[in-house]
């Protein structure tokens, strides 16, 4: 189990919600810039990421957008990933990626390009439902192995009650959800918001001792979370990790390092090359058949 789960809350339309995610524990906020019913405007969004801390990770999300212009929004915004979620080819996915910070790259599971995901020179895979972004559960031992799981987010139809065993039966890098914290599409719900992030939490610090054979505690509360969800009183307000070190002190010594807390190591790819401007004519955007999956592609 990687050392630093990631929970992103995906959908977030406007400052509150994005505000409430973080002081919830939130580590990455989402901003769908496609359409749906969950999409925000560009100028929206920057203004959210400026307010947001520095050490959360914010990730713009596109489907089918021509390169050059996810390159263009993603650094006017400041987004510092980027998750392509629609039909983008390798070689427009590799494009975005020695421009932009970070990629995450979606597939429903079970689809066989994930098997070439070295191809897409992505930095993480999103593993989602039949349909992404439609919030349907999928089976997820279709998800076993396919990659380190230390690069993978899980998503599709998690909520409170289910996101501890997907935890635990997958150990993946992180999880992503959307409509399972939601009150409504793009507003979200603050005891949803709350349980959700206890439950993915106690689940990931469970399968981490696991896996360094400690007996895990029969409760959050333990390791500092409390009963809400929230980053508990257990070290200055916030959880310890096991051997009483408090997820702040391992923030700032990332800090101290001036790396974010969500960077992982170099992929295999090496490093990425320096950020340029678009080119004008850039690699055309992929055409194709629209998709089958519903209008409302980016619920999870």
């Amino acid at each position: 189990m990687h050392e630093d789960f990631l929970i992103k809350i995906c959908g977030v339309t406007n400052e509150p919600d994005a505000l409430l995610a973080v002081g919830l524990g939130a580590d990455a906020i989402g901003f769908i810039l496609a359409p749906s019913p969950r999409q925000i405007a560009v100028s929206v969004a920057a203004d959210i990421v400026k307010r947001l801390p520095h050490d959360v990770l914010t990730v713009g999300v596109f489907r089918d957008e021509a390169p050059e212009r996810v390159v263009e929004i993603a650094n006017t915004v400041g987004f510092g990933a980027v998750q392509l979620h629609g039909h983008e080819t390798a070689g427009q996915s590799r494009w975005i990626r020695e421009r932009v910070a970070c990629t995450i790259r979606a597939f429903a599971a079970g689809d066989p390009s994930i098997a070439r995901l070295a191809d897409f020179g992505a930095d993480y895979l999103l593993v989602d439902g039949p349909s992404p972004g439609s919030g349907q559960v999928f089976d997820w031992r279709l998800a076993e192995g396919v990659v380190d799981a230390g690069r993978m987010f899980v998503s599709g139809g998690l909520t409170p009650e289910n996101v501890g065993d997907a935890i635990t039966a997958l150990r993946p890098r992180g999880v992503d959800v959307s409509s399972g914290v939601e009150a409504s599409p793009g507003k979200k719900d603050p005891q949803k918001l709350r349980a959700f992030i206890h439950s993915a939490r106690a689940a990931a610090l469970a399968a981490r001792m696991a896996s360094r054979g400690v007996d895990a505690a029969p409760s959050g509360a333990a390791y500092g979370l409390d009963a809400g969800g929230g980053r508990g009183a257990g070290a200055g307000g916030e959880w310890d990790e096991p051997g009483g070190r408090s997820r702040r002190a391992h923030h700032d010594d990332r800090a101290q390092r001036d790396q974010p807390p969500w960077a992982g190591e170099p992929s295999e790819r090496g490093e990425p090359s320096e950020r340029g401007e678009p080119s004008e004519r850039g690699e055309p955007s992929q055409g194709g058949e629209p998709s089958d999956a519903p209008y409302d592609w980016m619920e999870r």
